[in-house]
């Protein structure tokens, strides 16, 4: 993870617990745009995960967004660590169907990288540095579908992704497993994302949770996070 640029900021990835982890769902962007101008901003995240999302309404139905984030664990008492950064853009069409419910489209492309350093993996291996690295591409669909007063905003999003990976490097064993093998066995996996959205507040500016899955459909035992809760501020400016 070498090359960290945080464009306008979107998404996700890498997440690192006692096992290798090459994927991390990151927070959906759930603007819930209904006008021309709008624009809509949020910071989000948990621990070791920091995230800033945008959105704008150029036109009547058409808008744009821009997604960041940036991942890094604390390091457990062993050394062992991970993280991650990904960007991501997107755009797509919005619909008001009355002062209250909205409904939002995106086409998603995004990159970054992850790595993972096991140092406690090298004494059982001898000749390795225990280290993973590779560079992410992922694209897809985002739908959005919410309810939207001046104090409240709840929604359902879903994204269908394809997550790719390619650069991969390092020498990491771990379970008697080639790491690199392992991921290049797995470069290409396709994902189904549900998550749920809850914001309270004031009529700019609300708190926001989210709740969120990630279902891998090419392989239901790849090294990855499968769910996330977050936790942020979210702007709305007309």
């Amino acid at each position: 993870m070498k090359h960290t640029l945080l464009v306008m900021l979107a998404g996700s990835i890498l997440l690192f617990s006692c096992n290798p982890r090459y994927y991390m769902p990151n927070t959906h962007n759930v603007p819930l745009l209904t006008q021309k101008g709008e624009t809509n901003i949020t910071a989000s995240g948990a621990e070791g995960q920091y995230e800033l999302h945008a959105a704008h309404a150029v036109s009547n139905s058409i808008s744009i967004m821009a997604n960041g984030g940036l991942f890094k664990p604390a390091e457990m008492d062993n050394g062992d660590r991970g993280s991650g950064n990904f960007v991501e853009l997107g755009g797509g069409y919005y619909k008001p169907f009355n002062n209250n419910l909205a409904l939002e489209t995106f086409g998603l492309l995004g990159f970054g990288s992850m790595e993972n350093r096991f140092p406690s993996t090298v004494d059982a291996n001898p000749g390795t540095k225990g280290d993973i690295s590779a560079n992410i591409f992922r694209y897809g669909l985002q739908a959005n579908f919410g309810y939207k007063t001046k104090y409240f905003e709840a929604a359902v999003s879903a994204r269908f992704l394809n997550l790719l990976y390619n650069n991969i490097k390092g020498d990491l064993i771990y379970g008697g497993e080639n790491q690199v093998a392992y991921l290049k066995d797995n470069k290409s996996n396709f994902l189904f994302e549900p998550a749920l959205t809850i914001r309270g507040g004031l009529e700019r500016l609300k708190l926001q949770l989210q709740f969120g899955g990630s279902l891998n459909l090419t392989n239901d035992d790849f090294f990855q996070e499968n769910s996330f809760i977050t936790f942020g501020i979210n702007f709305n400016i007309r």
